[in-house]
């Protein structure tokens, strides 16, 4: 997908394991702009949930508009890029999560396409984090196999239209260099 990358703001994709330090990347990589925006997609389910939840709202302190949406994302995306400069969105993981477990079946062809829509008509900076997948065994139940293949396939398309893509491992970040064409589809 090849497109005018000076004419739009950046968007990266963030990446790597549960824990490995991707949300506090994607802190300090919006902390360059003035006017700056969070859509945390996490759901207090649990005390646990909540009191995490509430930890990080205090960490990010006052230099940052919070938005809570666990499931219309692109609608959020769309409202923070109109005041702000950049914006965080903390995680794809989350987000998918939460619209696999909806009480009724959707479709998340269609929440997906919204997404990629936003992104590709963005205004505003965009940092997406999310979780790597199949680095481990394969899940053992149709659910998470499910889970496993979607988020999988959008790591995929977000990264298939992200400027710069990092993996963040153990604390440490990674710029990933943009892939070539496939190897059977090489010229030279």
């Amino acid at each position: 997908m090849e497109r005018s990358r000076k004419s739009a703001p950046e968007l990266i994709v963030i990446t790597g394991g549960a824990r490995s330090g991707k949300s506090r990347h994607a802190l300090a990589w919006a902390a360059q702009f003035r006017r700056r925006a969070f859509i945390a997609t996490a759901q207090e389910l649990d005390d646990e949930m909540r009191d995490r939840i509430a930890r990080h709202r205090g960490e990010r302190g006052s230099a940052w508009t919070t938005f809570e949406e666990p499931i219309r994302l692109a609608a959020a995306l769309r409202r923070a890029q109109q005041d702000h400069d950049a914006v965080v969105v903390d995680c794809l993981t989350f987000w998918l999560s939460n619209l696999i477990l909806q009480p009724r079946r959707i479709d998340l062809e269609r929440p997906v396409q919204e997404l990629l829509g936003v992104l590709e008509r963005r205004r505003a900076a965009i940092a997406l984090v999310t979780n790597e997948v199949g680095s481990g065994i394969v899940p053992e139940n149709p659910l998470a196999r499910r889970f496993r293949d979607l988020c999988g396939q959008l790591n995929q398309q977000v990264g298939d239209r992200a400027d710069r893509v990092i993996l963040v491992v153990a604390g440490r970040a990674l710029e990933l260099p943009r892939a070539g064409p496939p190897a059977g589809r090489r010229r030279g």
